[in-house]
This record gives C-alpha cells, structure tokens and sequence, in this order.
C-alpha cells in the first residue's frame, strides 16, 4: 500500500440541534475510485464540504499528499489539487462554453490559448466539446462535461464527484464512467458520492459508509450485493415497493393536442401532447433532461397558461383554472426544482407547508393562517416521510437536498390528492427513501388517485408505472404497457418518441 493521497481522522461539525459529522476517518489512495455512501443527512454533503474549504471542522485534522490539509475556502483546495464537481450546475446559460469555464479560474489564459486547451483535454479524455456554444444550447450531459473540464484543467489530484448521473443516459453515463477510469489510472483519486448502487459496483474499488454521521462501515463495492450495501446505509432490510393488482377506473385527467411554446430562449416547447390518466392508474413519462418535462408540469399545474388544445379533469374544461383552483379540485404538483420552485429557500418548514397546503388542509381561515394548525402538517410530514432535521422551524435551505425531496413530496401526498403530478420523485435520495417514496406512489394509486410521474430513473417508472411514454423534444409518444417493455426498447422511443407508431393503449 502506497501512503494515502488524503487522510481524514476524527474530522467532527455540529451544527444546532444535530452533529452533522462524528469522528469521522477513512483515507483515499492515489487513483483509487472511492464511494462515499449514506441515508439522506448521513453527513455526506457536510463531509466533502470540510474536504473543499466550504466549511471548517469543529476538531479532527486532514492530510493531503503527507502534508497537513486545512483549506480556509475552495481557492485554496484547488490551489492544493482538489476539484469538485457539484451535483448542481453553476454554469450561465447565456454564456460560452470557454466563458463559463474562464469564470471558474484563478488565472485563465487568453481566449484562443483556453479554447485550444478545451478542445484538447476535452478530446483526450473522450468529453468532446465545442468552446463556443453557448451552454444553454447544451444537453444536461454536456454541461456536466464542462464542470469536469474546468475541474480537469487545474490538473486535480483529488475529484470529487456529487451525484454526476443524476440527469444523464445510460450513454452519457458509460462516458463518465469511461474518462473517471482514464483518470484514476494516471493517478487521480475520485471521491464518489451517488445514491444509485449498481453504479457504485461497477466503478469504484472502495466505499466508506456514513450512518447518521458517523463511519458504520466500509466495503468493497465490487465484492459486494447492492442490496447488502444499502442495508449497511440504513441499518435495516428494504422492502420493494409493491401493490395490489387493480383495473384503472374513469378517467380522471387528458390533455388533447396540447402545444405550448417554451418558455424561454433556452425552454423546450411543447407540442401537440396527447394523453389520458385514468383513477388507480400510475402513467410514468421518461425523457432524457430539458426534452419539455418542467413545460408539462407547468402547464398541468396551472402555473402556464395552455394556449393551444385541451387539459380536462372529470370531463370539464381546465383552461381558465388557475394553480390555486386546481389545487382546490385536487390536481397537486411537485416540480423538479425543489429549492426555488417547490420550496421558498428562507421559509421555514412550516411555512413551506402553508405554501401549497393553506387550501386542502384549511391552513387559513378568512386571510389568516392557523399557526398550530401548519406547525401540526409539517410536523406530520416530517414524521411519516422521516425528513431529517432539528424541527417545523428550520429554513428550507438548511436541509439536505434528499431530505427536502422528501419534504415536498410528503406535503403534496399528504393533503390527498385526486390527481398528482410528479417530477424526479426520488432526485438525490437515498435507497430506503426512495423505496418510501415509490410505495407512498403506489398506495396513492391504490387508493384511486391517478399519478403522472416524470422521471429520468428509467428503472424506477418501470417498477411502479402501468403505461409508459417517452417525451423527447417536447413530442410524447404513444403510451405502452410498462410490464415487459426491454431497455432496447425504451431507448428507442427516448430517442425519438415523435417518430414511433404504437397503437394508443
């Protein structure tokens, strides 16, 4: 064994009310792929914060190459070789490739000098880019290759990754996979974070498992069962979700030749959309990332307007329904931007509960809302979805990104929908939660809800939806049974589902 590239011992940060991370050690090899693995607000985020200077450790201490390792902010961690990629894009879409990543540089050279190197390490290490589109012309794919450029151009000797595959295809996913390898043999070491295990087996030699903070465990991921591996992440057995065998009932919601322009320079519009929900029925809608799905969850919501063809809820017209009135019918959203859109980040809980939940809760009576009566919901959800946190009081902000997944889904669930509109339902959680919330799905649809969910985790909308149709360019294809669909085929419809000719189910 060669000495660690980095060395963490006994590294612990409280913060009020919980101690996000607990004497915790593990060490890294030079070119070794490591996994860092744990429940949603298991420390994971908190960990690799203290590794890039984001913040500093309460006590414990860092070595890096042998030498003592205390960055004071993120400058300093790349002035020492550490580079990480976030699981959110910090790119202007209304910028180049080559001005996106001289933004992210201390010293960038001159144009022409930096767009020659892009496309050369972009060629070398199999990300081809073009320096001079601009990124909000680029796929959810492409743009990741520009925050893993910027980072290989600082010539890292530490990679950490967040969540990289979240939004991208199973081809995108085997490049990544190709450039970390290529990487990791010239000696750079990768620490890997990512809730979806069979990746984990199939890229990273080591895995370090964090349980509410402290080191639980560690493993060899490729020895090890993904079942074993999740297990060890929430100390207990998973069940799969499953539900009883049922005929959909009337239909409950359909959108006929409904086209809708995008939204923005960079929107994807919608065009000519046909579909139909039926009561009991889960309709899963799969697509690779900005193909229109948070167009069709606008226009569903209410929150854009529906210029052209028709939404109908129990056969009456939805077009001058506003957000608020389709609340009142019972057709709830939750969209895939959790903070921002589906949560005020500087809200607390409760009144992030209060947001979409004043009306079919009966938060607020006469223009005043019942304080007892929001903190009683968001104590609920926070109990029967296990939202991680100190209490209804905390900002939105201050929860994990998985653990405020788990908030907003809970708050649309709990409040009994009719219909629900779901987007990226699982994004950034861990196994048992998204277990939790894939069942929570399939006891809605038992009960006699319809359920729309868009989602990019092809195998979870075959492992809870009925039908299944891809949207690609903002084209929905024609719905097919999701029992016995092959990957083969679904590639094929997420490719180009304006082009296929399947009989309507």
């Amino acid at each position: 064994m060669t000495a660690p590239l980095l060395d963490l011992r006994g590294l612990t940060k409280a913060y009020p009310g919980v101690i996000a991370n607990d004497d915790v050690s593990f060490s890294i090899q030079p070119g070794e792929v490591h996994a860092l693995l744990g429940e949603n607000g298991a420390g994971k985020s908190t960990l690799v914060k203290m590794i890039y200077g984001l913040v500093k450790p309460d006590s414990g201490t860092m070595a890096l190459s042998a030498q003592v390792y205390a960055p004071a902010e993120p400058r300093a961690a790349r002035a020492q070789g550490v580079a990480m990629v976030f699981q959110h894009f910090s790119l202007f879409e209304a910028l180049s490739v080559a001005e996106n990543i001289a933004l992210g540089m201390e010293n960038p050279p001159k144009p022409r000098d930096l767009s020659a190197r892009i496309r050369d390490v972009s060629q070398a290490y199999g990300l081809p880019l073009d320096p001079e589109s601009l990124v909000g012309d680029l796929s959810a794919g492409e743009r990741q290759r520009v925050e893993i450029i910027r980072c290989l151009l600082q010539d890292p000797k530490l990679l950490i990754m967040d969540e990289p595959t979240s939004v991208l295809t199973p081809q995108e996913v085997e490049i990544l996979f190709h450039t970390l390898r290529k990487l990791a043999a010239e000696g750079t070491a990768i620490l890997y974070i990512s809730h979806k295990l069979e990746e984990i087996r199939a890229l990273c030699d080591a895995a370090t498992i964090l349980r509410l903070g402290k080191v639980v465990g560690a493993c060899d991921p490729k020895q090890t069962s993904a079942a074993r591996m999740a297990e060890m992440m929430v100390g207990k057995s998973l069940a799969q979700p499953a539900r009883d065998a049922a005929e959909p009932g009337a239909i409950l919601l359909s959108a006929t030749n409904l086209s809708v322009p995008a939204a923005s320079a960079f929107g994807t519009p919608l065009r000519d959309i046909s579909f139909e929900v039926r009561a009991g029925e889960i309709l899963g809608i799969g697509g690779v990332a900005g193909n229109g799905q948070d167009e069709l969850l606008a226009v569903l919501s209410g929150e854009r307007a529906t210029p052209k063809g028709a939404i109908e809820f129990n056969g009456s017209d939805l077009a001058a329904a506003t957000p608020e009135a389709r609340r009142g019918l019972g057709i709830l959203s939750a969209p895939e931007e959790r903070l921002g859109h589906a949560a005020a980040p500087d809200m607390s809980l409760t009144e992030n509960a209060v947001l979409t939940g004043a009306t079919r809760k009966g938060l607020a009576r006469r223009g005043f809302i019942g304080w007892g009566r929001a903190r009683a919901f968001a104590d609920d959800i926070i109990t029967r979805f296990d939202v991680r946190t100190p209490g209804n009081h905390v900002a939105a902000r201050a929860l994990s990104g998985g653990n405020l997944q788990k908030f907003v889904v809970g708050r649309e669930i709990l409040q009994d929908p009719v219909v629900l509109v779901i987007n990226q339902p699982t994004w950034g959680v861990d196994a048992s939660a998204a277990a939790d919330i894939r069942q929570a799905l399939l006891d809605l649809a038992q009960n006699g809800a319809a359920v729309i969910v868009i989602s990019q985790d092809l195998d979870e909308l075959l492992e809870i939806s009925d039908r299944f149709c891809a949207l690609n360019e903002g084209r929905l294809s024609d719905p097919r049974p999701a029992r016995g669909l092959g990957m083969e085929e679904i590639g094929l419809m997420l490719g180009g589902a304006h082009g296929m000719a399947e009989a309507q189910i």
